[in-house]
């Protein structure tokens, strides 16, 4: 084995595997880093490190080392509804951040370029994310959840009157951003089935889909349109959430039903969807939405819930 070999070799477990095969030529060593995921600090120090090592193999008096950009695929969870006014932006949050605190890399996008709400939900509406190399580096929210969303690009109730095409473009920068060592990414998806969601379907492919519906006839039918574009572009459905599920009064505890009762499961099972569970219609978690505090961060009855559908997509991702 050459000088030149065992460097490779050793730059394998220098890098954990991100650079390339050196070449020497002209006393000019030449290697490419992935850089991909990686801080400003971690890049520095392995550059540097790769830099004294190289220069230590004999005939090499200089070193390039070209940084490339190419980041690990993620898996898209896209949550979709056929109308507004479902909960699903509550459901995508929560998810998200059930989702962390079962042990998994995740992050949030709220591709509801109109009127985007996970900066509101997520408490994180006063930041403002930074760019490198052409890509968005997502904000933190205060649980730990790295997200993107129009909201922290554009000054507070500003309307966009954007056609089609800067939309589709805009949800690229929101995907395409730097996520770091996140593998799945939960998209919070506007409602209906238009441009944004066509865009999503062809450009980048969710490994899955999740239907929001509340119990009444009216959202129902509303969310069988939306399940019927994601099967005529194969995109595979997760499952339906019945959301605003039954109301419990806070002061005599009885509990009635003003949007109906049972009709997104009865409606899974006709169209030969998994029920991934209910969520109930709760003051509770109308105010810590309002305020930032996901409920999912918690574990109390509302917290449950909402971990209880993750399992189930968490049991989904792991297939």
């Amino acid at each position: 084995m050459t000088d030149l070999d065992s460097f490779a070799a050793r730059l394998k477990t220098l890098t954990g595997g991100r650079a390339s095969t050196p070449r020497v030529k002209d006393g000019v060593m030449t290697l490419a880093l992935e850089v991909g995921g990686l801080t400003a600090d971690q890049r520095d120090a392995i550059a540097a490190a790769i830099r004294e090592g190289a220069l230590t193999v004999p005939g090499v008096s200089d070193v390039r080392i070209a940084m490339t950009a190419e980041r690990k695929e993620l898996r898209i969870i896209a949550v979709a509804s056929g109308k507004g006014g479902v909960g699903k932006s509550t459901l995508s949050a929560n998810l998200a951040v059930a989702l962390k605190r079962l042990g998994h890399r995740v992050g949030l996008v709220d591709a509801d370029i109109y009127g985007p709400s996970q900066a509101r939900l997520m408490a994180s509406e006063d930041q403002k994310p930074q760019a490198r190399d052409k890509h968005l580096i997502p904000v933190q929210s205060p649980v730990g959840v790295p997200m993107l969303s129009m909201a922290h690009l554009v000054e507070p109730g500003r309307a966009l009157a954007w056609r089609g095409p800067m939309v589709s473009n805009a949800l690229g920068q929101l995907i395409d951003a730097e996520w770091g060592d996140v593998e799945t990414l939960i998209v919070d998806m506007p409602p209906g089935t238009g441009d944004i969601q066509l865009s999503m379907i062809q450009k980048h492919k969710p490994a899955g889909v999740v239907i929001v519906s509340t119990p009444q006839d009216l959202a129902l039918i509303d969310a069988t349109r939306a399940v019927n574009l994601f099967e005529q572009a194969h995109v595979p459905l997760i499952g339906l959430v019945e959301n605003m599920a039954g109301y419990a009064c806070p002061h005599c505890g009885e509990v009635s039903d003003p949007f109906g009762a049972g009709g997104a499961e009865a409606a899974a099972k006709e169209m030969g969807m998994a029920f991934l569970g209910r969520i109930p219609l709760a003051i509770d978690i109308r105010r810590r939405s309002d305020a930032g505090d996901p409920p999912a961060a918690g574990d109390d009855v509302h917290g449950q819930a909402f971990r209880a559908i993750a399992e189930k997509i968490a049991e989904y991702v792991a297939r």
